[in-house]
């Protein structure tokens, strides 16, 4: 029963891929993605209820990280899914896809939720480098799912940029196998690395551990190489860009996390300490300077996605208890707002024609529900209360100044700084510009996931609840230092 608890998260969605292919993509198995991604969601509380499990051979394995990061998954997915029929149904009133392409959609999404709930299960950093992979392949396709040249051409940018990535991620695994067969370690689980690696050879972990940062930060949108975000994100359907914004860059952000507990006991903290702050600034810096200039508002969400992704790494980059209990309420955090905001966009999006935002004017009168939506899952994004980004952005911020790294938190609050201006800015005239247009309808089941969204993101800035020890928990299993 144990075993199929932990495989149950990867098997669930799996089988629902499995449905969409034999039957297809109609009124009734429309909602089986949503009824997958609830069960995933119920699987991932139950593991982190259970505690430490193992499956296939150890194979797979569960703890409470592993439990938290398939909650996210879990959470963000069925947000995702709730929003898929009513965006397909009117993708095919438009012309814009037909039933080849909704079979196809529903394969793929729920392989990409079933390779991500893999990755944070795999005991293995081989096998977790696999599923990574695998999902680079399946929303390769998803970003490229309308077919025009625009989405063809952000396919293959972002196929060949994280292909880069994943490869240097690899070399780095060579490095980390090479390293642990020298220590007496035959495998790449990172459990064995983790309690042989004072035995590790720090000159190749140094070059390994800097190739596995870049190469899975690649895939979490980290600098310097997030160039496919804008692009793909511009072009992929909302729900899958609330899935690859919510879900992916959270799941390869995971992997920096357990190659950061590794190289901290083998090197210290001050290496990927400082690694990671360069990236993270890096980061912050890249999506501030974009963001002042940008005219489309897709794009805007993918640069603020790059800045999550930095802040993030930043609290990371602290190793702290309240540094990465801060992170991991910021990825979840994160995957609710963007969530909501990616969902809505998608909706103006179709009843618009139009991701400038030069020709979206006084959406708060022509599409209240929407609209509303989205400047309110902005405000949670820029950091306001109630929302639970204010208490984690707090959270980082007091964890850098009492661990002594005052500077790097003060670029960061003064690159936040300027990204909030510069979305204010931009989406003002879009929520209450003037200009004429008609009424903005919204499908009925959109409203759900982008009231639950919001609600769920707020009811996590007043208080955490029953979350409470499982954050503590995996900040433990994350290599929290006090």
């Amino acid at each position: 029963m144990d075993s199929l608890l932990v495989i149950a998260p990867v098997a669930v969605p799996a089988a629902a891929a499995l449905a969409y292919a034999l039957i297809g993509w109609n009124r009734v198995t429309a909602w089986l993605g949503a009824s997958a991604a609830a069960g995933l969601l119920a699987c991932a509380v139950a593991l982190a209820a259970a505690g430490r499990r193992e499956a296939l051979a150890g194979l797979l394995h569960s703890d409470a990280l592993s439990a938290f990061m398939l909650i996210v998954i879990g959470t963000v997915a069925l947000l995702a899914m709730l929003a898929g029929p009513a965006y397909l149904a009117a993708e095919l009133a438009s012309g814009q896809t037909g039933p080849r392409e909704m079979r196809r959609y529903g394969v793929l999404t729920q392989s990409f939720v079933a390779a991500m709930a893999l990755a944070v299960l795999a005991s293995s950093l081989g096998l977790l480098w696999v599923a990574i992979e695998a999902t680079t392949i399946l929303t390769a396709f998803l970003v490229g799912h309308r077919r025009t040249r625009q989405a063809t051409e952000a396919a293959w940018k972002y196929m060949v940029i994280c292909s880069v990535g994943i490869a240097l991620a690899l070399l780095g695994l060579v490095l980390t196998h090479d390293a642990g067969d020298h220590a007496g370690v035959a495998s790449l689980d990172w459990t064995a690395l983790s309690e042989h690696a004072g035995r590790l050879d720090p000159g190749v972990m140094r070059i390994a551990v800097m190739l596995l940062v870049l190469g899975f930060g690649t895939k979490a949108g980290l600098a310097p190489m997030n160039a496919w975000l804008p692009d793909a994100y511009s072009q992929a359907p909302a729900p899958v860009c609330a899935l690859m914004s919510g879900g992916l860059l959270s799941v390869a952000f995971y992997a920096v996390l357990r190659v950061k507990v590794i190289a901290d006991a083998a090197l210290g903290t001050g290496f990927t300490r400082t690694l990671l702050v360069i990236v993270a600034l890096a980061s912050l810096a890249g999506a501030a300077l974009l963001l002042i200039g940008q005219r489309d508002y897709k794009r805007l969400l993918a640069y603020s996605s790059i800045e999550h992704m930095g802040l993030i790494a930043l609290g990371a980059a602290i190793g702290n208890n309240l540094a990465l209990v801060a992170v991991l309420l910021h990825i979840l955090g994160h995957g609710l707002g963007k969530s909501v905001v990616f969902l809505s966009a998608g909706q103006l999006h179709q009843a618009l024609g139009s991701t400038r935002i030069r020709a979206v004017r006084g959406l708060i009168s022509r599409a209240p529900m929407p609209a509303g939506a989205f400047s309110l899952g902005l405000l949670a994004l820029l950091g306001l209360p109630p929302f639970s980004l204010f208490a984690s952005e707090l959270g980082i911020a007091r964890a850098g100044f009492a661990a002594g790294l005052g500077w790097p938190v003060a670029a960061a609050l003064a690159l936040m700084l300027v990204i909030v201006a510069a979305v204010g800015r931009q989406v003002r005239p879009m929520l209450v510009g003037g200009g004429p247009g008609e009424a903005v309808a919204l499908p009925p089941t959109l409203a759900v996931p982008l009231v639950a969204g919001l609600a769920a993101c707020a009811v996590l800035g007043i208080t955490l609840g029953p979350l409470r020890p499982l954050l503590q928990a995996a900040a433990t299993i994350a290599g929290a230092t006090p």
